[in-house]
């Protein structure tokens, strides 16, 4: 039934190409995702510092930083097509090392999974360019809400594989290397399809001309603020509602809810935004949704709190498919879709990666949440400002 409505909207070798592209997307955030449940069993078992163990998480973000920059490197020797062949192999490789009976693997395993994620993140928005131009928010669609189920995924079986199944911790991270090895057995195919692009400008000349775009700048800002309000939310959601006297087991369901309203709003945002030329009614729409959001949360009074936590997972979820969509509309081709998306991700999630800690620095100066919350209606409002011109038409 799903392949018959498929076929309405893509060619068979589309169609193929497109269960490529969502078996790599779905494998983008759930060795991520899968860390943050088991802290505390990773704890016990390693007798781990909190700073080593924060590394777990800050090693892949900062492997986005410097690896979404260099990926048109890669896609210059391998092409598309190899690159993202190798990503698999090279996450694959890293969940399984991950997961030996050996701390240092532990860090070298996800180092390996951060460079391999990185990858995935930038080159998933140059296939759409160079396949889908004409069903570019169709395709974006699809693709970030197969992320956004990804990290459901990670965050929510986790703890039942280690604990229900007894896997442990090691084997419950382990599991999701069978996903990606899936996924590269899936993607194999299109490593032949796929012909290596001609390159036409030099690395560091086209990395030159990016800095210097203005539109360029926009579109990164837009997908770093976005980026930071989630990890920022991803982070300390559980702790603001703890503090207001909600049991555990209530803020872990509320973290899990604003994961889930995410896929819809990955689903929904590409699909409409991709409709037109101009997104910046769409942005001002998900901007004052997010706002409203976060005073719901500032002034809990207000209304029951899954009423705002869904409304910021909603938001979250279609602004993060929207800067991936951005970097389809605002750049000329596939080697400057490609050239975009690394300098989008690398600003990204750099900034992605100082909002979690300014948040807490925040709260243990303030000792209040406002001051915090306060905080991210003022990135709100800068990612509208910035947001304005990333979704005015034009080209980088």
């Amino acid at each position: 039934m799903f392949l018959k409505q498929a076929e309405k909207f893509f060619k068979p070798g589309q169609l193929l190409l497109i269960i490529g592209i969502l078996a790599i997307a779905i494998n983008l955030r759930p060795a991520l995702a899968s860390v943050g449940p088991l802290i505390e069993d990773i704890r016990m078992a390693t007798g781990l510092s909190n700073f080593m163990l924060g590394l777990l998480t800050t090693l892949p973000l900062l492997c986005f930083g410097v690896i979404s920059i260099l990926s048109p490197l890669f896609t210059r020797r391998f092409g598309i097509g190899g690159t993202l062949l190798g990503a698999m192999l090279v996450l694959t490789a890293g969940i399984g090392i991950r997961s030996m009976d050996w701390i240092p693997a532990l860090y070298i395993g996800t180092l390996m999974l951060g460079m391999a994620i990185a990858l995935g993140n930038v080159l998933l928005p140059s296939l759409t360019k160079r396949n889908f131009s004409q069903k570019s928010g169709l395709v974006t669609s699809l693709y970030s809400a197969m992320m956004a189920v990804g990290a459901a995924l990670g965050a929510g079986i986790s703890v039942p594989l280690a604990h229900d199944f007894s896997l442990g911790w090691r084997g419950s991270l382990s599991v999701w290397g069978l996903l990606s090895l899936l996924a590269l057995f899936i993607w194999l195919p299109q490593y032949f399809r796929l012909r290596k692009s001609v390159t036409k400008r030099r690395f560091i000349a086209a990395m030159k001309h990016m800095g210097q775009s203005l539109k360029a700048w926009e579109v990164a800002l837009f997908m770093g603020l976005q980026s930071l309000t989630f990890y920022v939310i991803l982070a300390w959601l559980p702790a603001i509602l703890l503090s207001r006297d909600y049991d555990p087991e209530f803020s872990g369901w509320m973290l899990s809810l604003s994961q889930a309203m995410g896929i819809f709003g990955s689903l929904l945002v590409p699909y409409l935004a991709g409709k037109t030329r101009d997104q910046r009614l769409i942005i001002v729409i998900l901007i004052t949704v997010e706002s409203i959001g976060m005073i719901g949360l500032l002034f809990p009074n207000l209304g029951p709190v899954a009423i705002w936590v869904s409304l910021i997972g909603m938001v979250l979820g279609g602004t993060f498919g929207l800067a991936l969509l951005l970097i389809v509309l605002r750049s000329r081709d596939t080697e400057q879709a490609t050239e975009l998306s690394g300098m989008a991700q690398s600003i990204g999630y750099t900034v992605a990666a100082i909002g979690p800690v300014l948040f807490g620095s925040l709260f243990d100066l303030s000792g209040d949440w406002s001051v915090p919350l306060i905080m991210l209606l003022v990135v709100g409002f800068l990612k509208l400002l910035v947001g304005l011109d990333a979704g005015k038409p034009g080209k980088v």
